[in-house]
């Protein structure tokens, strides 16, 4: 079948422009000619080949701007390499860039050449560049995330049993300090890679800023059980109960956590 048939109505040319663009092969430069016209100074081919350029050096420029810290823990070539082979295998597939790097984390993960390796011999710089694309997604989604901006938080004054989480809030663990990575980079340092160390980190959103904080083993658990919906009051009778703590241990905990977290925004007054 001939270039012309393939376009012949508009679901095949759809298919013949998004392949020329993200396909792993360039389209031919007779075949271009063939489909789109040329203009006063230059070949359909020639206008084709500025066109794809552009595209693709757009979506490398969005992947490096949703994945900054990595960007610049990989170097730009080798981060615009694996891009680029990320996009042939998941190409742009909605009207907003905004979803471009949604998959990518995943893509790291599935590709990473140790992948069959026994855990104990995985090489942990990949392990690294896995997790920290995984925290950079997270906060990118809760950037644009719907938010409590405009209406009232929780004060010191609010009962637990009314404290909640505010909606503009994620939990993650990871196996590297990526958080504290991510911060040194994007305030212009260049911080060696770090050591594993296991990491927990809460993210949260207020006034249209995110902010990360390192949580304890214990502050993370607590936090997971208040993703479900609970009050806090609830929460801490579960968290007892799971733990099997008694009633004075567990307020010491939050006695000690309690105002640090309402004043950074945790919580929002139900009801």
């Amino acid at each position: 079948m001939t270039a012309i048939e393939r376009t012949a109505d508009l679901r095949g040319l759809q298919t013949w422009l998004q392949s020329g663009l993200i396909g792993p092969q360039p389209i031919a430069a007779d075949e271009a000619d063939q489909i789109l016209a040329p203009s006063a100074r230059l070949t359909g081919s020639q206008r084709w080949s500025i066109y794809q350029r552009a595209y693709s050096s757009r979506l490398l420029k969005c992947m490096a701007e949703q994945f900054p810290a990595l960007n610049h823990a990989l170097g730009e070539d080798l981060f615009a390499d694996f891009a680029r082979e990320f996009l042939v295998a998941y190409p742009s597939e909605s009207y907003t860039l905004y979803e471009l790097g949604r998959r990518f984390p995943g893509f790291l993960e599935e590709r990473r050449p140790d992948r069959d390796a026994p855990d104990g011999s995985r090489e942990p710089w990949i392990d690294f560049m896995v997790d920290l694309a995984r925290f950079e997604r997270q906060l990118f989604v809760l950037f644009d995330a719907p938010g409590h901006e405009g209406n009232p938080f929780a004060k010191p004054e609010t009962p637990d049993e009314r404290l909640v989480l505010q909606p503009c809030f994620a939990l993650g663990s990871y196996r590297f300090p990526v958080a504290a990575y991510y911060h040194e980079v994007r305030i212009g340092k260049d911080p060696a890679y770090p050591s594993a160390e296991h990491s927990q980190v809460a993210l949260v959103r207020t006034d249209y800023s995110t902010h990360t904080y390192r949580v304890t083993g214990f502050q993370h658990a607590l936090l997971q059980i208040l993703t479900r919906g609970l009050n806090v009051a609830d929460a801490l009778r579960v968290l007892g109960a799971d733990l099997n703590l008694s009633g004075p241990e567990i307020q010491k905990f939050w006695t000690g956590t309690r105002g640090r977290w309402i004043a950074a925004g945790f919580f929002i007054p139900s009801g």
